[in-house]
């Protein structure tokens, strides 16, 4: 089976095979839940045994991956604005003032201000979150985060993430379908370390608010 996979990649056009990784890649931002990390730890593999180039086959899926975040942060961004803006007539009575109840604009400034740092960095680190990545895009648009610096941070995310998945399967060899217990070992100590900060932060957060109305 692997051979005839081989075989065809030796065959196939590499653009055609570029662009599927870059496909898989923005589609993992909408659908996170299924194995598109795969194909890529398999590309990993398969260097040695192929002409595609290390370089395209990184670059490929991080543009991808980023124009995926991009697209779900902008559109967050957007509800986001209109949601929290001076004139909130576009925005309908019902949820609207629901959300509004539960999450102040007022307060809503506030927050962002004081974690737009966190914000970038949770982008930063956002391909090796455990269970909250796919939270992070719509969050940062939400909060309305510069777009400049969420497309770089993202961007350098991703590029890190497909260097790792790369050179896992690469290193795995014939048992790059055990991707996935590789980049854990990376991922389990980002993760714990990120929300640690957050933690750190929410607390020092909660103190100062509570200071403030004594």
């Amino acid at each position: 089976m692997l051979e005839s996979v081989i075989a065809f990649l030796q065959s196939a056009d590499p653009m055609a095979i570029y662009l599927f990784l870059f496909l898989i890649a923005f589609c993992k931002n909408f659908i996170p839940l299924l194995p598109f990390d795969l194909p890529i730890a398999l590309i990993g593999y398969l260097l040695v045994y192929t002409k595609l180039s290390l370089v395209y086959a990184i670059i490929w899926p991080s543009v991808g991956s980023t124009i995926g975040f991009m697209v779900i942060y902008l559109i967050s961004r957007k509800f986001g604005l209109k949601l929290y803006a001076r004139d909130i007539t576009t925005v309908p009575p019902r949820w609207g003032e629901k959300i509004h109840k539960i999450f102040p604009p007022v307060e809503m400034e506030l927050v962002r201000q004081r974690f737009a740092a966190h914000g970038y960095l949770a982008v930063l680190v956002n391909r090796f979150l455990l269970g909250s990545r796919s939270l992070i895009s719509p969050v940062t648009g939400l909060m309305h985060l510069n777009a400049f610096f969420v497309f770089l941070a993202a961007g350098v995310s991703a590029s890190v993430w497909n260097v790792l998945l790369l050179y896992g399967g690469y290193l795995l060899g014939q048992n790059w379908k055990n991707i996935g217990g590789f980049v854990v070992m990376y991922s389990i100590p980002v993760t714990v370390l990120f929300f640690i900060v957050i933690a750190f932060a929410v607390i020092k957060y909660v103190k100062e608010r509570r200071n403030c109305l004594q």
